[in-house]
């Protein structure tokens, strides 16, 4: 028997066996029971009805990981609308192209945001706006709890089918104008299965949001933790002392961390717990404690004492981190110091994310536990993941030869939104019918992948995807400027942070006509605040090809040279 995978199953699922059970802890305090979840979502749902929103038209969200965005969503995707999340760290001109381009009809805007979309509310063809307090908002606005008290339950639910589109996630424009990754029923569906096998969820999980809900809808588990029947602990942007008080007091076991937030975590424990002027540095050994005291072990083998963070609750914290590895001391002490467990998964926007995952406790040992979670690891269930060759061959279990990742799978992107061309060259550029992710990676005999390098000029700061091209467009329109090239550079703090190398218009690159500074600022006024470029290099000319291109390749070749990859830890 077959039946369609329809994403709104996962909320009737969850309050269907979990109704009276805690759904949400919302980022005012209130709490919310699945019945009441399910309820605000039916509300909104009947509110966008009443404004004339149907099947397929575009519903945007745009919020910093509060209990609004998940009751949005799954209010707009009840009727079928397609659920567009936005990233609340770009710029009003972002947000034009995004609206203009996805033809969003309604938007929820957070109330710190919402100004961003009333900027260029006259320029986009949305014509519902919705926000969480109307009085710290310029112009018309409706108020979303106002707005769901007056609705009622009631609406006419469409049939969908599983081949439909139900959301729409914008990349980060890393190839110039972002693309809108379209996504299906099915393909969101397969993939919140997989996050639950292989993050291991299950109903007596609390989840705490660190990651943004906008990330590929936080990598399924607005779906996921949801159909679990799992809580939902929400929060407005990472703070290292409100996520140690919300894991301790929620009794939190789950979240999803970049690298970065894992060493502002990091930071915090130094500064709250080990003696001044001492760097954690972790353990080799594997933890045998038993973690369901509550305490958390150190390597002195005593557990935390006065004054000291306790990073855990009374149960197990497990945290999955992305893309490019943590260095080995952000393992150890996440494991060895904090006593939670890391899992380490890879993949992009248009592959769900999850295609990959370094979890593979039979490989490990006591001697090789850290270099296996530093790999991107291997293809998870119904996956295909290829390492190719130029010729589309797959290159050998050597780990050293370089190919592209190329992927397929029930978890991949339907398309991307207005984009045949893109769409294309996307699934047919080494082998046909695989998305082809740009990433170089060595295969190491057990399968497992490790990326070396990029294919293109993808700058990732802190979890966030850069576009080179943008940054170096915004460069070209200073008149100081004559040429420019933009590539990533090593970070202690965000793994990988912009680096322009700029020709001055005058020539003379020990006086130019205007300061880095000035520079760094121009691009402050004109980019969203985490693509500002904030190390430049005046140089007397740029390395190119025979036919005039640039070659950042010996740029970061340069620029790298201290380093053991030419990637960073964002």
């Amino acid at each position: 028997m077959e039946t369609p995978l329809i994403v709104t199953d996962f909320l009737e699922q969850a309050r269907d066996y979990y109704g009276e059970q805690e759904a949400i802890v919302g980022t005012d305090g209130d709490r919310f029971t699945y019945a009441e979840f399910g309820e605000r979502a039916d509300r909104f749902a009947a509110a966008l009805q009443k404004r004339g929103i149907e099947k397929g038209d575009r519903v945007a969200v745009l919020d910093p990981n509060t209990q609004y965005h998940l009751e949005a969503a799954f209010g707009a995707m009840q009727l079928g609308a397609v659920h567009t999340p936005l990233n609340y760290r770009l710029e009003p001109d972002d947000y034009e192209y995004i609206l203009s381009d996805a033809g969003v009809d309604a938007i929820f805007a957070d109330y710190e945001y919402a100004e961003k979309i009333e900027a260029i509310r006259d320029e986009v063809p949305t014509e519902t706006f919705v926000t969480n307090d109307t009085e710290s908002v310029d112009g018309e606005w409706e108020d979303f709890d106002a707005v769901v008290s007056a609705a009622g339950t009631e609406f006419e639910q469409p049939e969908m089918a599983e081949d439909e589109i139900i959301t729409i996630n914008y990349t980060s424009g890393t190839t110039g104008d972002p693309k809108g990754v379209c996504r299906t029923h099915r393909t969101e569906t397969l993939h919140a299965y997989l996050m639950s096998i292989y993050h291991e969820i299950t109903d007596d999980d609390t989840y705490l949001w660190t990651l943004p809900m906008f990330h590929v809808n936080g990598w399924g588990h607005i779906y996921a933790v949801t159909g679990m029947g799992a809580t939902h602990v929400c929060t407005r942007g990472v703070n290292p002392d409100k996520v140690v008080t919300a894991i301790r007091e929620e009794d939190v076991s789950f979240l999803c961390a970049a690298p970065a937030v894992l060493n502002q975590l990091i930071d915090y424990y130094e500064e709250h717990a080990a003696p001044k002027g001492q760097r954690i540095e972790g353990s080799a050994e594997l933890r045998s404690a038993d973690h369901s005291s509550g305490q958390s072990p150190r390597e002195d083998g005593e557990t935390a004492g006065a004054g000291e963070p306790e990073m855990m609750g009374e149960k197990q914290v497990r945290v999955t981190t992305a893309g490019s590895a943590p260095p080995e001391a952000t393992i150890r002490a996440v494991e060895d110091r904090f006593s939670w467990y890391l899992k380490h998964l890879y993949g992009a926007t248009e592959t769900g994310p999850l295609i990959t995952i370094s979890d593979a406790k039979r490989l490990m040992t006591d001697d090789n536990r850290f270099e296996i979670k530093k790999r991107q690891g291997m293809g998870v269930l119904g996956t295909d993941v290829r390492v190719v060759d130029e010729d589309g061959e797959d290159v050998p279990r050597d780990d050293q030869t370089l190919g592209e990742i190329a992927v397929r799978g029930n978890q991949i992107m339907d398309r991307y939104w207005n984009k045949p061309e893109a769409t294309e060259e996307a699934f047919s550029d080494r082998v046909e019918g695989y998305y082809h992710t740009g990433d170089l990676a060595t295969v190491d005999e057990n399968g497992m992948i490790a990326i070396r390098d990029r294919k293109k000029d993808i700058i990732i700061s802190g979890g966030e995807n850069i576009s080179s091209i943008e940054l170096e467009d915004t460069l070209f329109d200073h008149d100081a400027v004559a040429d420019a090239a933009v590539i990533p550079a090593p970070s202690d703090e965000w793994g990988e942070t912009p680096k322009a190398f700029v020709v001055p218009s005058n020539g003379d690159p020990t006086d130019p006509p205007v300061s880095a500074d000035e520079l760094t600022e121009f691009t402050r006024d004109r980019l969203a605040s985490y693509k500002v470029v904030r190390r430049i290099e005046y140089v007397e000319e740029l390395p190119k090809t025979a036919t005039g291109k640039t070659q950042k390749y010996e740029l970061r070749q340069q620029e790298w040279a201290d380093e053991d990859r030419m990637i960073g830890e964002g």
